[in-house]
């Protein structure tokens, strides 16, 4: 709990300066690469964030992981900070916080689609033109299949779920059968 108001605090605190200087979009470009390096080189990931490495060793290689990247000038002040103040474990919620907030600011809100079976591009063009009508937004849709669903399709939104599931209808009739069991 603690981890993720340091990483919601430390991703406005980036936000504010990206739109100061409109370079927002490149931020959250640049912290996402260093997110995915780190979470593909967990060695390097160690040796960067783990407290029984010596501290000095540590920033000397997060200063060769910034120089190779060739990060912006932000955005190393930034790594530097969050390893600093002992903050460099939680960038990768830093990264899910800030990328919330870079897409609120461009007006886009993210929807997760799962479906029975696979549908056609043209389907999913349309349903996710209908979920920006409703929600007047611009909508990136995250589309995956699970059979288990059996027919029909599930999306999230934010807090809001759209189940139109032939697995969720199911359960629906069997418990209103139940209930009128025991009457």
């Amino acid at each position: 709990m603690i981890g993720l108001r340091i990483a919601r605090r430390y991703a406005k605190a980036l936000l504010t300066i990206g739109r100061e200087d409109g370079q927002a979009e490149k931020y959250k470009k640049e912290l996402g690469g260093v997110v995915k390096l780190l979470s593909e080189q967990k060695e390097l990931e160690q040796a960067i964030s783990n407290p029984l490495y010596d501290a000095e060793g540590r920033k000397k290689v997060l200063q060769a992981v910034v120089k190779r990247l060739g990060l912006s000038k932000v955005m190393s002040s930034f790594l530097f900070l969050c390893f600093d103040k002992g903050r460099i474990q939680y960038l990768k919620d830093i990264y899910t916080f800030y990328e919330k907030l870079t897409d609120e600011l461009a007006n886009i809100v993210r929807a997760d689609f799962v479906s029975a079976v696979e549908l056609p591009k043209e389907s999913i063009e349309k349903i996710q033109a209908a979920l920006s009508k409703r929600t007047g937004k611009k909508v990136r849709m995250e589309v995956s299949v699970d059979p288990a669903l059996i027919g029909g399709a599930v999306t999230r939104i934010g807090d809001l779920v759209l189940d139109g599931s032939v697995r969720t209808q199911l359960m629906s009739l069997k418990e209103s059968l139940q209930r009128s069991e025991n009457i």
